[in-house]
């Protein structure tokens, strides 16, 4: 019987297009599964939009447009970046679905009764976040995360007793039962708790909400708290609170459920999430992936400073390939990095057109000349450089290790100088290099799933010279 893991990708407010930043986590969730699903295991990949934000109704406020319109149509971009990107999710879940609506109903059904209560509140409300602050973390009217659209807000909502999960999240997250990598934003995580935590909000009032959301059980005038609603999309979009085969499946009964996010939301994932679920006594994911921000030129990406880059356009312009590559082998995996369209083609012109890309031409010719004949593609296995570092999602560091072979190929290539040599010669001097490159080919299939299918191709039977890979630019 097949291995399961299960590949939740968190999902993005749809009040704006996607931008660069957004690619990022989609190649990163998109590499895991092709690897998962290559070394044989059964993978379910997950992803979709957040519909029922107030920063979505905010912004279908200001286009004059109703919120559905609005909704529909940034989702719909989202949507496009499955064959933009070359992303390969198997199920794209809006939380505007009435499945869903069923979902988020249920789970809050299932939490503790003495674990929601209602009172009264008022307090800093950052719609950027959509989180309450306390008055000493907004500085010169901006939140940790740098939004400056906070509203003072006051009205009666349900609470959480997250204060009940205090100890047992500590021991949770420290012992690794759920493993949160990179290790620095375990810590970070680890010292929000020790602050102390308190209780939250799970609704707010139908009437700030302009009516739209998920209706609270049982009382019309409230709907879920966004962080509530959104959350459970990792379990509505396996059928949890309608056909539930697939929840079984990936939920209950996998021991691997991994959950990809930016670090901007980690301490709704790591801290609000479990107690949540632990509360409705549903399991756990097993672990949480927490990239960086991409910045462009230096700057974080804003509507406000007009930087935002369109993924489609840059697609269009470099191929997916290029793009893919730059975010993995660029940004780091474990931290913040830079897009800058002056290293992008710095890297792609000393990587792909005159590292790879060079290398499969140059063996293809001399190959193409022996009329060597290579066997089907089959029985490759990953290098450990890139099986070790995808199971810890260091994407950079796979690219860098397998790009270190490519190198040593080249030197190889220079030392035996197999152009000068004929026949036999020829021939037993090329075939080994030839057949290094197909594994190579293999070992890029995650990140650059195209550019691998070109190669495999290309060196299966019997090999010709082709067009190069990547054009320089």
């Amino acid at each position: 019987m097949k291995k399961t893991i299960y590949l939740a990708q968190a999902i993005p407010y749809v009040n704006a297009a996607p931008h660069i930043g957004h690619a990022l986590e989609f190649v990163q969730a998109d590499s895991l599964a092709r690897f998962w699903r290559l070394l044989g295991w059964d993978v379910l990949y997950t992803t979709g939009t957040d519909d029922n934000s107030l920063k979505n109704l905010q912004t279908a406020e200001a286009e004059g447009l109703p919120t559905k319109e609005v909704v529909d149509k940034y989702a719909k971009q989202f949507e496009g970046l499955k064959e933009v990107l070359n992303i390969s999710w198997d199920i794209f879940n809006r939380t505007s679905s009435k499945e869903h609506f069923r979902g988020a109903q249920k789970l809050w059904s299932l939490c503790k009764k003495e674990d929601i209560y209602k009172k009264k509140y008022k307090g800093l409300y950052c719609v950027g976040c959509e989180a309450f602050y306390k008055p000493d973390e907004i500085v010169l009217g901006k939140c940790p995360d740098g939004h400056s659209n906070i509203e003072e807000v006051a009205e009666e909502n349900y609470f959480f007793k997250l204060s009940n999960y205090q100890r047992y999240l500590e021991r949770l997250i420290a012992n690794d039962k759920l493993r949160i990598l990179p290790i620095s934003r375990k810590n970070e995580v680890l010292s929000f708790i020790a602050q102390g935590l308190e209780d939250f909000s799970i609704s707010r009032s139908v009437e700030r909400a302009r009516g739209w959301g998920v209706p609270v059980p049982g009382d019309g005038s409230q709907v879920l708290y966004v962080w509530f609603d959104a959350l459970t999309t990792y379990l509505t979009a396996l059928g949890f609170g309608n056909e539930e085969s697939l929840y079984r499946k990936f939920w209950i009964n996998s021991q691997n459920k991994v959950q990809i996010l930016g670090k901007g939301i980690i301490r709704f994932h790591a801290v609000y999430w479990p107690a949540m679920l632990t509360s409705a006594g549903i399991p756990l994911p097993s672990s949480e992936f927490v990239h960086g921000y991409v910045t462009l030129e230096g700057q974080k990406i804003s509507k406000t400073l007009g930087n935002v880059i369109d993924p489609f356009e840059l697609v269009d312009k470099f191929g997916v390939d290029a793009i893919r590559f730059y975010l993995l082998r660029e940004i780091p995996a474990w931290g913040d990095g830079d897009f800058a369209l002056l290293r992008f083609k710095d890297l792609y012109n000393g990587e792909l057109a005159n590292g790879l890309g060079n290398l499969v031409a140059r063996v293809a010719r001399l190959a193409a000349d022996t009329k060597l004949n290579l066997p089907e593609k089959k029985n490759f296995t990953f290098k450990k450089v890139v099986a070790g570092n995808l199971k810890s999602f260091r994407f950079d560091q796979a690219l860098i290790g397998l790009w270190e072979e490519i190198s040593q190929l080249d030197r190889r290539i220079n030392e035996e100088k197999p152009w000068e040599l004929t026949g036999l010669s020829l021939k037993k001097s090329i075939a080994p290099i030839a057949r290094e490159i197909r594994e190579i080919a293999f070992n890029l299939s995650p990140f650059l799933p195209r550019t691998s299918e070109e190669i495999l191709d290309q060196f299966t039977g019997k090999i010709s010279a082709e067009k190069p890979l990547f054009p320089r630019i």
